[in-house]
């Protein structure tokens, strides 16, 4: 596997170019999945600010799919993270913390 520094997330609207891009490269739904998530890493994955990959045959070549299911993973979960708000949840206002309490013990 080939150093990566940045997983830069694409759009969604990206993400859907590609799909349709792949939906006509084979008949197998497993391959086409395959092509799919390497065309994204080519797209999405970064050493130094450049491309690591030139292409989705680049990735196939050079990871296995347990490698590509990792970077999927965490592309998603940094993804996650971003959209996590900074603000923390509001309190209850009508939350009693007493009679939380008392119906605790019972």
């Amino acid at each position: 596997m080939r150093q990566i520094d940045e997983l830069r997330p694409l759009t969604a609207g990206r993400i859907l170019e590609i799909w349709r891009m792949c939906r006509e490269t084979s008949r197998d739904p497993l391959e086409r999945t395959l092509i799919c998530n390497a065309r994204i890493l080519a797209e999405c994955c970064l050493y130094q600010g450049g491309a690591v990959y030139e292409g989705p045959e680049e990735v196939l070549r050079d990871l296995t799919g347990r490698e590509i299911a990792r970077l999927l993973t965490r592309l998603a979960e940094d993804d996650r993270e971003a959209e996590r708000p900074s603000v923390p949840p509001a309190e209850n206002p009508t939350f009693d913390a007493a009679r939380f309490e008392a119906l605790k013990e019972r």
